[in-house]
Formats: structure tokens, sequence, C-alpha cells
């Protein structure tokens, strides 16, 4: 009687044991998303738990929520909610997403720099793929006590970023991002661009200015080059550069399709009909396009350019004054036939 009674009390042990086992694997160790393809979810530092669950809730399941709800109850991580951006694979634990959240292993974000034409789109763009502040960072970039720290002023800002892609932490603050694009800067201006940069008898920040010019002219990037030398023979020669997208800059007006003689009169730095040599700054963040065009430049004698009359997006190229009317009258014959004011 006794030796049953012990068997039985050891069926039962086994099966509370297995459902405690099959509890624990269904609360803990099954796939938290019910998601087929990998989410992220972004922690930031106003967080609580509760904004917390509300952020993965419409990725996890009601089980993996409860499960990692009793998790939350048996650690710190309540009063330690860590920033970032964190990936949840289809596959993951909830155990596994847990411990992920608990100990900061972020996903890093891909970020391209864009080619802004201002500091305030610029921060809009970094506003959206980062957890700072876009007012605080624009804020910060036309700021010039801020801009110094850096090596830099209000007008030459722009010619700090590079805009490629880069692997960053989503919860990086400004500072951080500033070291970043610092090194980044550094190692793009390599000893071979800085020793052409040199022989243009230019800076590398003066490389950007004038690059940024050539990108508003044009999108087409074997023209470039050409471009840079008309640009380099005038600069060389004393002469305005006379660049329309200079006009606009100064305007602020990014979508003028024709510059009219009055604007050109506009008093600015930035107008370089009415001041010779280059603008304070880029108009833009210079593309490497039109970076490496500058460094590149075609060497010419031609010191006059035309967009031509095919809206092909190219121009045309004269050495005289004379030739360049001519040229101009078809540019601006075909803007008036289109209507385009």
């Amino acid at each position: 009687m006794k030796a049953l009674k012990a068997k039985y009390l050891l069926v039962a042990a086994a099966v509370c044991l297995l459902a405690i086992v099959g509890l624990v694997y269904y609360f803990f160790l099954t796939s938290f998303s019910t998601k087929d393809e990998t989410q992220y979810v972004c922690i930031d530092d106003d967080d609580t738990i509760d904004s917390v669950l509300t952020k993965l809730r419409p990725v996890g399941s009601e089980h993996a929520l409860t499960g990692f709800s009793t998790l939350i109850r048996h650690t710190d991580y309540a009063q330690h909610p860590r920033t970032g951006r964190y990936a949840i694979g289809p596959n993951e634990s909830t155990f596994a997403v847990m411990r992920k959240l608990k100990n900061g292993q972020q996903e890093a974000v891909m970020l391209t720099i864009p080619e802004s034409r201002t500091m305030q789109k610029l921060a809009a763009v970094l506003g959206r793929k980062l957890m700072m502040d876009s007012v605080e960072i624009a804020a910060a970039l036309i700021d010039d006590a801020y801009c110094q720290r850096w090596g830099y002023d209000t007008c030459t800002i722009a010619a700090l970023f590079v805009p490629n892609t880069y692997e960053v932490y989503w919860n990086t603050t400004l500072d951080h991002f500033m070291e970043r694009m610092v090194k980044e800067h550094d190692a793009f201006w390599n000893k071979e661009r800085c020793a052409k940069a040199e022989a243009a008898q230019l800076t590398p920040d003066e490389v950007c200015t004038l690059a940024s010019i050539i990108d508003e002219e044009t999108a087409n990037n074997d023209e470039k080059p050409m471009i840079a030398g008309m640009y380099l023979n005038r600069l060389h020669k004393s002469m305005a550069l006379q660049a329309d997208p200079t006009v606009k800059f100064a305007l602020k007006n990014f979508e003028l399709r024709r510059i009219y003689h009055d604007m050109l009169f506009f008093d600015s730095p930035y107008n370089t009909y009415r001041n010779t040599g280059l603008p304070p700054g880029p108009i833009k963040i210079a593309s490497v396009k039109g970076i490496d065009a500058v460094l590149n430049y075609v060497r010419h004698d031609y010191l006059y350019m035309c967009a031509k009359e095919d809206f092909s997006g190219t121009h045309n190229f004269a050495v005289s004054y004379a030739e360049h009317l001519r040229n101009a009258a078809r540019y601006a014959k075909a803007l008036n036939e289109r209507g385009i004011k």
C-alpha cells in the first residue's frame, strides 16, 4: 500500500514538474513576436515600464507579454529601462527579448546624411532617424559657439558632413554624433584629397563650398568636373562666379526656376553676382561626387556657361562673353516658349 502511494506521489510530482516546465516554456521560451519579420522597438529616455509594454504590445503575443511582465517583477528592469532601438526577431524567446532590453543590446541604425540645403533640414532628418530632438539639433547647428567646438562656424558647418551612410546607435547624443562626424570627415579628407585641394589652391572647406554650388547647377555627375574647371578659371582670374544657385540660397527660395535681373542685386554675402570669390560657406551639404569633381576638375579655357536650351540638364560653355550671350539668348527663348517664369 505504501509503495503504491509513493508511486502515485511520484507520478503526481512528475506531472506537476512537467506542467511547470510546460508553463515556463510557454511563457518564457516560445517566440515573443507574432510577426514573420524582425520588428524594431525604440525606448526613449522618458519611457516608463508602462510605456515600454505599450510599445511591445503590437509585436508580442498575449502570453509572451504576460511572461515579460513576470520577468519584470523579478528584475530591476522597471527601475532602469535602457534607451535604444531594439530588434525583435520572429524566433526570439520572451526571455531573450528581456535580456536584450535589460542589457541594452540595441541594434544600430543605418543613417544616411542627406545633401541638405540648410541645417534645419538636416536637423529634421536626424530627429526622425535618431532619439535626438530636431529643434535642439537645429539650434546647436546655428549657434556659433557650438560650431566652434568642432572647428567651424555657422557658415562653414555644412562642410563637416560627408553625405555617406553610417552605422550609429539610435540613442546617441548630439555631441557623440558630432564626434563621429569629425572622425568620418578626417578619414574622408585623406592625404590624396588634401593634396588635390591644395593643388587647386583651395582648402577642404572651400572645396565643399564650390562643390555645393556645382551640385545645385547640375545633377549630371559627368559634367561636374567641367563646371568645376570653369568656376576655378573665374576664381583664379578674380572674376565673380555669378552662380545662380547662390542667388537662390541668398533669397532662401530654392524653388526658383528662373533668375531675373533684379534678383542679381540682392544684398547678401552669398550672392556671387555682387561679390567676388567664394561665398562664406557651402550652400548645401556637398555630395561626394561634387567634391571629387572639384578635386579632379577638367582643365580648359571656358569662363562662361549657360543651361542648354534642350533642358537636358547640361550646359553650353563659352570662352568669350559674346558667345555666352548667344547661348543665354537661346536659353531665354526656350524658357519663354515654355512659359517658365
